[in-house]
């Protein structure tokens, strides 16, 4: 009896029907995902990476952006066929590859990328608002805390909307910088030039920044999430069939994406490196537009550009938190609160960068976020390319050689230059520090300790067979039977059920008493979304059809071993109360409940069910703590 992990963004899991009668609905019906993801990779840090560069380096970097463009859609198309063949995302793999505590290391970095990332949409968008309606910058951070209730109101009408919304916002971005680049001019020939690849070390900071801006972790785990939106049959035939509409998806969207981060630099490189002109804000690459292209237009349509820039990719990166937080640790916190941890984890330095530093500050921490971007790459980008190229997993969907080869070739790149760009940066810091000592032994430690999980992460498959040799528990004598012990006689067993790895654990409990005792399992789970709290047991949401396919599978493998079972379905916000108004209905002999180990702070986030119940029935409680192996 296999018990599978809740679905990536369950909410709207399997809500888009793909059997479409003609080829161009069936692509219309696939086209979406790479837009959101797209959003990402013109987010206002991109902007500030793409300015500098341009800036102080004229065309030279354009080649940095198109590599990264083409190391994006190899990327992002692996990702998509990992969610469409396992139907997994990247964060929920990991977890069932990598051990309790490497999973734990990978999710705080994640976590810490989101946070840069949200950094540089808050900065943008505060930056846009105050280019255009003279908001201070620090109200205008502020202010964009509001999104978190528009984003949590938008996904109500489900992922189409949210994609179309998106989607028009990306056009008007595309839109203003197609008039932006009519009105430079710029030169072709020298355009043809920054094709050809040029790197020395002055310019290898904005280069990585670049390729942290463009290539983004987090759109990894995205990614391998918004493709499971899609309703796809099970067959072979169907997955290659969605593989292919997700490629042409990708390769759309991302070279839109490409477009408006040339556009930036070509436009910087053609008013701002001509004029020997050096950009430190986006404040100021904003005022000196409409003097050297002549017209005002240019000014607004640069701050609507990036208002629009900062709105659309910070939907991406809410997502993504969701996806990351649940696939790594599989819990869920409520939306509205994890969208505020991550806003404010973004907002405190924001203000703080602002009011100690001014508007030069922010332009600097855009760019500085890009780069922790950049460094946590290879931590998603490795796992990524193990994961698609395993044969046992992905059968006739892993890696043939050819991509592996470029996969693995971009893996390298993406290290080898975030490895010189740390050694370079640790020299530096301990060339102007004052206290030497202390710099060395606070980062070094750190960075040899991130070099470590980099290593195991890449030799996992190697080190695995080993590994799992060295943790193989050792045989566990089994206690003596005390008979003279009065056993209670069990008829009703009550099991509550919540669709994650404690369920296993508490099921296999249950059922030996049952086997024991001759008694019959009440499977219980309550469905929590709004749609089946609106419409009960009329509602057909993917989640809620899915989460009756789980448990007739739980019921249908407990009675081929003779254990009388019988599933229910309730549906209420609070599950503890339903199953306390459950077990009272039934009066059951026992309820069995699985842990999560939740304790302190985590109960008020992620909820207190046992205490809930276990204080409100008369019936005895045994609760069974999932092992760490039961849970990933």
């Amino acid at each position: 009896m296999s018990v599978r992990g809740p679905r990536s963004l369950p909410e709207v899991h399997a809500s888009v029907i793909t059997s479409q009668p003609s080829l161009w609905r069936r692509m219309f019906a696939f086209a979406g995902p790479a837009y959101l993801v797209s959003v990402g990779y013109m987010d206002p840090g991109n902007w500030a990476t793409d300015l500098e560069g341009g800036a102080r380096f004229g065309y030279k970097l354009l080649w940095v952006l198109v590599m990264s463009n083409l190391m994006a859609i190899l990327l992002q198309t692996l990702s998509a066929r990992l969610g469409i063949v396992r139907g997994l995302d990247l964060a929920q793999a990991c977890r069932q590859t990598y051990p309790r505590r490497v999973n734990h290391v990978l999710w705080f970095l994640c976590e810490i990328a989101i946070a840069a990332c949200d950094l540089a949409e808050i900065l943008g968008a505060a930056i846009g608002l105050n280019l255009l309606f003279k908001i201070p910058l620090i109200a205008g951070v502020l202010i964009t805390g509001a999104d978190t209730m528009l984003i949590l109101w938008m996904t109500r009408f489900g992922i189409r909307a949210l994609e179309g919304f998106v989607l028009s916002l990306i056009t008007v971005i595309a839109g203003c910088f197609a008039v932006e680049i009519f009105l430079a001019r710029p030169d072709a020939g020298e355009i043809a030039r920054g094709l050809i690849p040029t790197l020395d070390s002055a310019s290898l900071y904005v280069a990585i920044g670049i390729l942290g801006a463009t290539v983004m972790p987090h759109n990894l785990y995205l990614h391998s999430a918004l493709v499971q939106t899609r309703r796809i049959e099970p067959s072979v035939e169907a997955k290659r069939a969605a593989c292919r509409f997700n490629l042409v998806d990708s390769v759309i969207a991302l070279n839109g994406a490409l477009f408006v981060n040339a556009a930036i630099l070509i436009l910087a490189a053609s008013t701002f490196y001509k004029q020997g002109i050096v950009v430190t804000e986006i404040q100021q690459a904003h005022l000196l537009l409409a003097p050297l292209l002549g017209t005002t237009l240019a000014s607004v349509l640069f701050a609507t550009a990036l208002l629009c820039a900062g709105q659309s990719s910070t939907i991406t990166g809410t997502m993504a938190g969701q996806i990351v937080m649940e696939g790594f640790l599989q819990f869920r916190m409520r939306p509205w609160l994890r969208r505020l941890i991550t806003r404010l984890a973004a907002i405190i330095p924001a203000v703080i960068t602002i009011h100690l530093a001014g508007d030069e500050g922010t332009y600097r921490l855009l760019i500085f976020s890009q780069v922790i971007l950049s460094m946590q790459l290879p931590f998603a980008v490795i796992p990524l390319i193990h994961f698609t190229s395993d044969r046992a997993k992905m059968g006739a969907f892993a890696n043939p050689p050819w991509v592996k080869a470029l996969a693995w070739a971009a893996a390298a790149l993406i290290c080898s230059l975030n490895v010189g760009l740390v050694a370079g940066t640790i020299r530096e810091w301990l060339a102007v520090a004052q206290y030497r000592w202390l710099v060395a032994g606070l980062v070094i430690p750190v960075a040899l300790g991130l070099l470590a999980l980099l290593v195991y992460i890449a030799f996992e498959p190697l080190l695995r067979p080993w590994l799992l040799r060295v943790a193989a528990p050792a045989p566990k004598a089994e206690l003596p039977v005390q008979p003279e012990i009065a056993q209670p006689a069990y008829k009703k067993i009550l099991v509550p059920l919540d669709h994650t790895g404690t369920d296993l654990p508490a099921v296999s409990h249950a059922a030996a008493i049952a086997r024991l005792h001759g008694a019959k399992l009440y499977l219980l789970h309550v469905e929590e979304d709004v749609t089946s709290q609106v419409y009960g047991h009329l509602a057909s949401t993917a989640e809620v059809e899915e989460g009756g396919k789980y448990l007739e599978d739980i019921a249908a493998s407990l009675r081929a071993q003779s254990v009388e079972v019988e599933t229910v379905v309730r549906y209420s916000n609070r599950p503890s109360k339903e199953i306390v108004r459950y077990a009272r209905e039934l009066m059951p002999d026992l309820v069995v409940m699985g842990a999560h180990g939740h304790k302190g702070i985590q109960d008020i986030v992620f909820g207190t069910t046992i205490d809930g119940v276990r204080h409100e029935i008369r019936a005895p409680v045994m609760v069974v703590r999932a092992s760490a192996a039961a849970k990933r």
